[in-house]
């Protein structure tokens, strides 16, 4: 199970070959989770009819992982064990996502995850 940054649905949808470790795990039969969180950052960023078309044949928005009580929780645990929460909210929020699932993170800006304890986190392969 593996759930994905916002970096990684960027990278995958916006930039021409950057999908084939996505495409991979699909066919891979990974469970790949999209957070609502991530649908926010990347609906809030330029993005072309097409690109939307494909995030949404992929990753439908109805399918999307809610930011629940549960997660709440976490993300609040989580920005009290790290050093410098502040600004990273959100990504502390996607991350609580990956930990109270036990899934990993992909993201292609490791250093913002990397402190974060119960964490499995890596880049599309």
């Amino acid at each position: 199970m593996i759930v994905l940054d916002t970096s990684v649905l960027v990278g995958a949808l916006s930039a021409p070959g950057a999908a084939l470790p996505l495409r991979n795990a699909i066919e891979r039969g990974e469970r790949i989770l999209v957070p609502t969180l991530v649908l926010y950052e990347w609906w809030r960023g330029p993005r072309t009819p097409q690109e939307l078309r494909v995030q949404e044949l992929l990753f439908p928005a109805r399918l999307a992982l809610p930011f629940t009580v549960e997660e709440a929780i976490a993300a609040g645990a989580l920005y009290r064990k790290v050093r410098r929460p502040r600004g990273r909210e959100i990504d502390l929020a996607i991350a609580a996502h990956a930990v109270v699932r036990g899934a990993g993170l992909w993201t292609l800006n490791r250093k913002d995850f990397s402190d974060i304890p119960g964490l499995d986190v890596s880049e599309p392969a």
